[in-house]
């Protein structure tokens, strides 16, 4: 599953199967797929998750809204947690970063 680092693959995978809901409304793809999503990392004993993601551009006009949603999102998955969300743009985005799924759904 794509290149997120994380310290717990099996919440990772829940929570990216949950974050496959959040979409790029200009896009249409979800943040998983375009590789928005860097790190995601469980901290069990004070019940934190660390998100580190990014946008397409720095300038991305729907970038408060997705955000806002992945942090949303990975509050109904992990309701226990508090969610903490860092926007990077190091290293940019690129199109390399897209899932062979999404290059599927964009080629349509």
């Amino acid at each position: 599953m794509m290149n997120v680092c994380t310290n717990n693959q099996l919440q990772c995978t829940i929570a990216l199967a949950g974050l496959q809901d959040v979409v790029d409304p200009e896009i249409g793809l979800n943040v998983v797929d375009l590789g928005l999503i860097y790190q995601l990392d469980f901290d069990e004993a004070d019940q934190k998750i660390y998100c580190r993601m990014t946008l397409t551009t720095q300038f991305c006009p729907m970038g408060e809204s997705i955000t806002h949603a992945v942090k949303e999102n990975l509050q109904l998955h992990f309701r226990q947690y508090a969610i903490h969300l860092e926007l990077s743009f190091d290293p940019p985005w690129n199109h390399e970063r897209i899932s062979a799924e999404g290059r599927e759904f964009l080629d349509r």
